[in-house]
């Protein structure tokens, strides 16, 4: 099986060990819903290789030409872009793999969007959906905040929704990276929030990584 190909990003651990878990490799079909500009989408076709295929959804159009641009220089499968909001999820064909990950905490109805992704999946596909709990997260002994997001701390729901959207729930856990002073973690952050942590110690709040199974038929 490949590697996933996303060594800049903090939270890539939990998601390569998910996709590990499913043996995703060759010929697979993916949707990675809420793409933003692609990398998580150019890191799966990596890995499907030049018979696979990845739908890489967003309802922003701007990102399209975001994506193009990062699936133009990788040799795995084809990307295609679709431009489509979460809750009206409409794929050409069945999908091995949907992903999501920072999505359902900006949308209205987190249910509704899972329940679309699992009827793009075919019989026996994967769901993997990561979100945050982020008033876990700390910097300087502090709780973090999301004042932007609609559920900031969906993660800590995430299980349950996955269950009743209608697959199995197959594997659940979280993680936090964390550091104290320069470093990937620090500059994340900086990112995040426009502000330097300084040497403030920081949790980043947990991603919570839940693996459903849709029913074989």
């Amino acid at each position: 099986m490949a590697e996933l190909e996303l060594r800049n990003d903090v939270y890539r651990r939990p998601l390569r060990t998910a996709l590990h878990r499913l043996g995703l490799g060759e010929g697979w079909r993916c949707a990675d819903v809420g793409a933003g500009g692609g990398d998580v989408s150019v890191a799966l076709a990596a890995m499907v290789g030049p018979t696979g295929r990845i739908y890489a959804v967003d309802i922003d159009p701007g990102r399209r030409d975001e994506v193009a641009t990062a699936a133009a220089g990788t040799r795995g499968g084809q990307v295609v872009a679709i431009t489509q909001s979460a809750e009206d999820l409409l794929l050409p064909e069945p999908v091995d793999l949907a992903f999501c990950r920072f999505l359902l905490l900006h949308v209205v109805e987190p249910l509704t969007v899972l329940r679309r992704m699992v009827a793009a999946l075919r019989p026996g596909g994967w769901l993997v959906a990561q979100e945050p709990v982020t008033t876990a997260g700390r910097v300087g002994g502090r709780p973090m905040s999301m004042p932007s997001a609609r559920h900031g701390d969906i993660g800590a729901l995430l299980p349950a929704l996955v269950r009743d959207a209608g697959v199995t729930l197959v594997d659940a856990w979280a993680e936090a990276p964390a550091g104290c002073g320069p470093g990937p973690v620090a500059d994340y952050l900086e990112e995040l929030t426009g502000v330097s942590p300084g040497d403030d110690p920081i949790v980043l709040p947990p991603l919570v990584t839940v693996v459903g199974q849709a029913p074989e038929g």
